[in-house]
């Protein structure tokens, strides 16, 4: 069959279209072996490649267009891939005359499978009903008219009338109505007679049920020119893009609360998946599409509290046994067995809070008894086994490194002697199945199934029931992970990641994971996301990219400092000597990339205790001049010092500490920073450089030089480099699932990150509390865009009444000036002003209105809790914060809340966030 391609696209200089598909003669949707298409008509942007393909080969044929230039290193990509069938058609030639799908077009966010497999899943499948149209005259051309149109209701279908008498002389009621079977796209085939050309046409939405037209696309009527080039042996495709629906755009509400947040009647303690599904019952009951939880992975590293901390992952595709519904799993043969573990779970669930230890301690004994009784089964089970084959590539070396952190007694495999380097082998070696400890491996399989099992059935129920589940990535993986033992070579071992000082840190964030080695991920075009990203569409619809800032740059920090403030960008562009020297700054390495230690500040750093500072940890290389001695010289040695042990006493801890935070400080008195990268040396200002006393003691004019560098450096010498890196890595993450992406860009938002998510169709998350404009105290929700998330607080902030009463000046101005209300604000966050705020947040632009539960719940005095600071999940500024927030209510005590439940029915549905239209 001999096909044409064409497009309209105006390129610039240096670009050209290509187009890739699913055949051998265009690739296999290999890029690199695409087609190069011919401009035909320069002028009017449009271009052609006409090809021959085996009828076999084009029974359904996936191709798409892309942008390259001479040197094949820039890339401009539609939004997703195209799908065309044509079995059954007796036709000698196609032409295809297709429209480009810009990423940067809004609606094609609808086109994710957030709406396509859950919130605008067709409930009806439309047949095709002209497989065989045999054109009856000389004159006829065959037109398949198609369009993707995700935004209707159910029972309706999109219809198409024209000019033409075949398409209804435009009467609806003789107009054409489509088919979804290649749901979202809607096409029909009809025969024209040559004499109706030109064609003008529209596209309607028709109500099949109430046998209703409803309305025509907005917008001036459609165009299609004469095709007196074509014979009629031909089958014209006119592909169409963009229903523009005569409304406000689609908008939409949900929640936020993580899985162990969550709490049941019979539960043991902990929020797991099965629970999923009875907050999908509350969610549709009060209109919410949406749920948002936290990371769900494994993060089981040291069998402690500490393992609470949801973003430190032991595994990107391992789920956490912490979630599992150990009675979904099976029961004991033992009914007492069964009952201690029963009474057990019921004492647990009494908790306010998680006792993730005793819940650990519970599910694990279970597993293992479990796990004895059934392996026979379940090692010989066709589910499982099928589990196996599509997982093993990760599962075998999770189970691996599970064994071998629990022999070791570390999740640190540098201590694991010598299988502290990976190898194929040495997995194959401890996973093998004649091994004396095999069912310490395959009872991690054994649990990793059922949570799946679990999750997925939970997943399956949200998209039923017209909800999305919307999961999160971490930025980055945990350094004592599968992940780092597997590839370290992805990685920057030696570096940390974290953030900069702001209002809410003054010291800056470390994370302490390793940052992305991007350059060694591009190799193999990023296949560690993509793997990463194409599992978790098997539970997700929409994820949240947690600091997806960091796909822009970076915030790094050298392995020996412990502090964000200790930090610099990558990438990003240093300054080398001659530069300085331009900029008015002499280099002087060891006066300002030095700690800069003086006698007469030495006091305000320790107190009472600077003589014993400066006796054991510092050296006096001039009068009044200090230096840190070797063993304290870096913060990562500090704090190996002044680790507290088990036996110090109150005032031991108190002076340890004390110390520690003085010498902490002077580590961090530079004004520069050594660049790590590079031959040549280079250098970095130093965050928050003017509150060092190093900054504060230089003379004016160089203070005034290296401010105008630092502000040069912080806002806007790197906002190209950082967008060329977003362009690079974003697409290519995008193109990995359908998922709907939100991205957190709260901080420190270099300027070109809005051009850019825009551009890829990635909604920002919008925090009243957060301004991004720092000219501003508070956002104003009226004036968020409509591809954003709208939230009234996130995991790492208190929640709406938990800021109110800490922070009363604030909160004043906030309720005059936002809510717009008189006199003096009430000291308690009151129910009529939470609704106020909600209300505000349900009325914006947004697309999506995510709410936390705890907010939700704050509007109504009767059932929310009475200490707002019980409600708070995470602390961010302590980095041994415990996540054990609960619920205090059950799922099954929110179904029968209903004047709540009406309170927010009614929230959505005023506000326009209930129905398609």
């Amino acid at each position: 069959m001999h096909i044409t391609f064409r497009i309209k696209y105006f390129t610039v200089w240096g670009q050209r279209l290509r187009v890739t598909a699913n055949i051998d003669k265009l690739g296999n949707l290999r890029e690199e072996e695409a087609a190069d298409m011919r401009p035909v008509s320069p002028e009017n942007g449009i271009w052609e490649l006409s090809v021959d393909i085996p009828r076999k080969d084009i029974l359904l044929l996936q191709y798409r267009y892309f942008v390259e230039d001479e040197n094949q290193s820039i890339r401009i990509y539609e939004c997703d891939d195209r799908w065309l069938k044509l079995a059954n058609r007796n036709c000698k030639k196609a032409v295809i005359y297709d429209s480009w799908r810009a990423t940067s077009d809004q609606e094609n966010t609808l086109f994710s499978s957030a709406f396509t497999n859950a919130l605008l899943k067709p409930e009806k499948i439309w047949k095709d009903t002209f497989t065989a149209l045999p054109l009856e005259r000389d004159d006829e051309f065959l037109i398949r008219f198609q369009i993707h149109v995700a935004r209707i209701e159910r029972g309706q279908r999109v219809g198409l009338t024209g000019n033409a008498e075949a398409l209804g002389g435009w009467d609806t009621e003789k107009g054409v109505l489509m088919t979804n079977e290649g749901h979202p796209q809607w096409r029909a085939e009809v025969r024209v007679s040559k004499a109706d050309f030109p064609l003008y046409y529209k596209y309607f939405i028709y109500d099949e049920y109430n046998d209703t037209f409803l309305f025509f696309e907005a917008g001036e009527d459609r165009y299609f020119p004469s095709l007196k080039e074509h014979s009629n042996d031909t089958l014209i495709i006119r592909g169409d893009e963009r229903f523009l629906f005569p409304m406000e755009p689609w908008k939409g509400a949900g929640i936020t609360i993580p899985v162990f947040s969550l709490r049941r009647n019979e539960g043991y303690g902990v929020g797991e998946f099965t629970d999923i599904k009875m907050l999908v019952d509350w969610s549709r009951k009060v209109g919410m599409k949406m749920i948002q939880i936290l990371p769900v992975n494994d993060t089981v590293a040291t069998h402690t509290w500490t393992d609470s901390y949801p973003y430190a992952a032991i595994s990107v595709y391992a789920l956490h046994p912490i979630y599992a519904n150990i009675e979904k799993m099976g029961r004991l043969k033992s009914e007492t067995a069964n009952n201690i573990v029963k009474e057990r779970g019921l004492s647990l669930n009494k908790n306010s809070k998680l006792d993730y230890e005793g819940v650990m301690q519970l599910k694990s004994r279970y597993f293992k008894m479990l796990y004895d009784e059934q392996k026979e089964h379940f090692l010989h089970d066709k589910d499982f086994n099928d589990f196996f084959e599509r997982n093993k590539y990760w599962l075998k070396p999770y189970a691996a490194f599970s064994y071998l952190r629990d022999l070791f007694n570390t999740p640190n495999f540098e201590k694991w002697g010598p299988y502290r380097n990976y190898s194929e082998s040495i997995v194959e070696e401890i996973t093998s199945e004649n091994s004396e400890h095999y069912d310490d491996i395959a009872i991690h399989y054994f649990i990793q199934y059922h949570l799946h099992k679990q999750l997925f059935e939970a997943a399956e129920y949200a998209r039923q029931n017209g909800v999305i589940l919307k999961g999160d990535i971490p930025i980055g993986i945990y350094r004592n992970s599968v992940d780092a033992w597997v590839k370290p070579q992805l990685y920057n071992m030696d570096k940390q990641a974290g953030a900069p000082p702001d209002d809410f840190s003054e010291k800056g964030q470390n994370w302490g994971f390793p940052t992305y080695n991007w350059q060694e991920m591009a190799r193999d075009n990023y296949k560690w996301w993509r793997n990463r990203l194409q599992k978790m569409a098997e539970y997700f619809d929409a994820f949240r990219i947690d600091h997806i800032l960091g796909f822009f740059r970076i915030w790094e920090i050298p392995i020996e400092s412990t502090e964000g403030v200790m930090g610099y960008f990558n990438p990003s562009l240093a300054y080398n000597s001659e530069e300085l020297q331009q900029r008015g700054i002499m280099m002087d390495e060891e006066r300002l990339c030095r700690p800069y230690i003086r006698e007469h500040f030495l006091y305000e750093r320790f107190g009472d205790l600077t003589d014993v500072a400066k006796q054991h940890y510092l050296d006096e290389y001039a009068p009044g001049h200090f230096q840190l001695k070797p063993e304290v010289n870096t913060q990562r040695k500090i704090a190996g010092v002044f680790s507290p042990e088990p036996s110090d006493s109150v005032h031991d801890r108190m002076t340890k500490e004390r110390l520690k935070e003085g010498l902490m400080s002077l580590a961090a008195e530079v004004v520069f920073m050594e660049n790590p990268y590079g031959t040549e040396k280079s250098y970095f200002p130093r965050s928050t450089l003017h509150y060092t006393r190093s900054f504060q003691e230089l003379d004016n004019e160089l203070k005034h030089h290296i401010n105008e560098l630092y502000m040069d450096y912080f806002y806007s010498r790197n906002e190209e480099l950082w967008k060329q890196q977003a362009n690079i890595k974003l697409p290519a993450l995008k193109k990995a699932t359908n998922m709907l992406i939100c991205g957190e860009d709260l901080g420190m938002v270099p300027a070109v990150v809005p051009e850019v998510m825009d551009n890829l169709g990635i909604l920002s998350l919008e925090i009243q509390r957060m301004p991004k404009d720092t000219r501003k105290e508070f956002n104003h929700p009226n004036d968020y865009p409509w591809l954003s998330v709208a939230s009234t607080s996130t995991h790492d902030m208190p929640t709406i009444r938990g800021w109110w009463e800490e922070d009363p000046e604030r909160s004043q101005v906030f309720f005059n000036h936002i809510l717009g209300n008189d006199g003096n604000s009430p000291f308690f966050c009151e129910p009529w002003i939470v609704k106020q705020i909600l209300e505000q947040h349900f009325y914006s632009p947004s697309m999506w209105v995510v709410i936390p539960l705890q907010d939700l719940t704050g509007a109504d005095g009767n059932i929310r809790r009475k200490d707002a600071r019980e409600e708070r999940i995470n602390v961010p500024s302590n980095p041994n914060h415990y996540w054990r927030y609960r619920l205090h209510l059950s799922l099954e005590e929110m179904m029968q809340h209903d004047e709540f439940n009406q309170m927010v029915y009614d929230l959505v549905k005023d506000s326009g966030r209930l129905s398609a239209y």
